[in-house]
């Protein structure tokens, strides 16, 4: 008889081994998807490749890109540990761009060192806010987190639509309305880095992923987040709070996915606009579950779904493949990547029927 069985613990060296498989699975079957496009696959991926990571400036490019992915997979990282499967990310970069934007207008005039700090902290107090309230839904009202994340992504979208589009935010040239606001001034942009086109906010996921790890292995409230996840039941009789940390972990969650926003519009977009923000938040999540919903992990999902995006552009120039199948690339890989998790936990056992 052969059955399914858990494993007891998850052995580390086959699980690595797992995932590259997963990897070269996903990047196989996306090479066929580019055969059926008329291309050539390897010269296809060489393209891809050397657009994310052949030069100097394409690395830049690679890493701006991978900022908001890194944050935003860091977020579903600190949610889905403790089985609290928040889907607020997409919403929550929203939130933070637009409480960032209004935080320019409250702090303009001061000098740097204050203004960037305070327009920061202003952002993520907008991702801290949405996702609380829907920490409170769940604890106080019984709301399932996942509609009430859905339903707040909505809810913050089109908040952005209405002050864009002719609302006290919109840029209005020749009575239309361009469905974003006036740029900011130069000295609000994010300082550059080095002389090079790197603004100061690709630090920010490295520092975050390192407070993140030193957060969920060596602090109280890291072990009640595992606790969570694994058993509720037993954190309850252990006397924690179950509410309170519930309420901590949206709020964290929704303030790293904040900052996400904050930076694509200070150090990338400069102005406040949808078109930078979309799908930064449903794609972090795809980022964290690649990254096996460790920091780490996610650090090296996100610069490799930055290397996808950054390589896209010359991809498609040069092998003239359609722009959808960069998304469809991550899907793929995605789907190999939770099929590897499954056989790292679980082993196929031959035995009798008891």
């Amino acid at each position: 008889m052969i059955r399914i069985e858990r494993r007891i613990e998850a052995n580390p060296w086959w699980t690595a081994g797992t995932l590259v498989a997963a990897l070269a699975a996903g990047m196989l079957a996306s090479a066929l998807i580019v055969a059926t496009a008329g291309a050539d696959p390897l010269e296809a991926f060489r393209t891809l490749f050397f657009g994310a990571f052949g030069s100097q400036k394409a690395v830049m490019t690679t890493l701006i890109k991978s900022t908001p992915l890194i944050l935003t997979g860091l977020a579903t990282v600190i949610a889905f540990r403790g089985q609290i499967w928040s889907i607020g990310q997409e919403g929550q970069v929203f939130a933070g761009a637009m409480a960032g934007y209004l935080g320019s207008q409250v702090l303009a005039g001061l000098p740097p060192l204050l203004f960037f700090p305070g327009v920061i902290l202003f952002g993520v107090a907008g991702g801290l806010l949405l996702g609380g309230a829907c920490a409170i839904l769940k604890t106080r009202f019984g709301v399932n987190e996942i509609v009430s994340t859905v339903m707040t992504n909505y809810l913050a979208i089109y908040l952005l639509s209405y002050l864009l589009a002719g609302g006290p935010w919109a840029e209005i040239g020749d009575g239309a309305s361009y469905q974003q606001s006036v740029p900011l001034p130069v000295a609000e942009h994010l300082p550059l880095l080095f002389g090079t086109k790197l603004h100061f906010g690709v630090l920010l996921p490295f520092i975050a992923a390192i407070c993140c790890a030193v957060m969920l292995d060596r602090t109280a409230l890291g072990y009640e987040i595992k606790a969570l996840g694994t058993n509720p039941v037993a954190l309850g009789h252990k006397g924690t709070n179950i509410a309170k940390t519930i309420i901590a972990v949206m709020c964290i969650s929704g303030g790293l996915a904040a900052l996400a926003g904050v930076i694509e519009l200070y150090g990338v977009g400069h102005r406040l606009k949808a078109d930078n923000l979309i799908g930064l938040g449903y794609a972090g999540i795809i980022v964290g579950m690649i990254g096996g919903l460790r920091p780490l992990g996610t650090v090296l999902a996100g610069l490799l779904f930055g290397g996808l995006a950054s390589g896209a552009v010359s991809m498609r120039v040069v092998s003239d493949i359609p722009a959808s199948l960069v998304p469809a690339m991550q899907g793929i890989i995605l789907l190999f990547v939770l099929c590897a998790s499954v056989m790292a936990r679980y082993k196929i056992v031959r035995g009798t029927a008891s």
